[in-house]
């Protein structure tokens, strides 16, 4: 079988920068610590100076919660 170079890998358009070389690729050592029914999000440099950890960006937005009007529709994700 032949190997293609990774320039005729690569679209006309495509910068040799964002090359990725997967045989180099190791497994997320951090994948067995989210559970299936866990949401993974991502926070703003600023937000993440405020909040340190989980349970403190957890604690907020349970606040937040409490505070919202009774009537509002919230959908819980399954």
């Amino acid at each position: 079988m032949k190997k293609t170079s990774s320039k005729t890998r690569r679209s006309n358009d495509m910068q040799p920068e964002y090359d990725f070389d997967y045989s180099k690729a190791k497994p997320n050592r951090f994948a067995r610590r989210i559970s299936k029914d866990r949401t993974v999000v991502l926070l703003d440099p600023e937000v993440s100076k405020v909040f340190a950890d989980s349970e403190s960006v957890n604690a907020a937005l349970r606040a937040l919660i409490t505070a919202l009007p009774k009537n509002t529709k919230r959908d819980a994700r399954k």
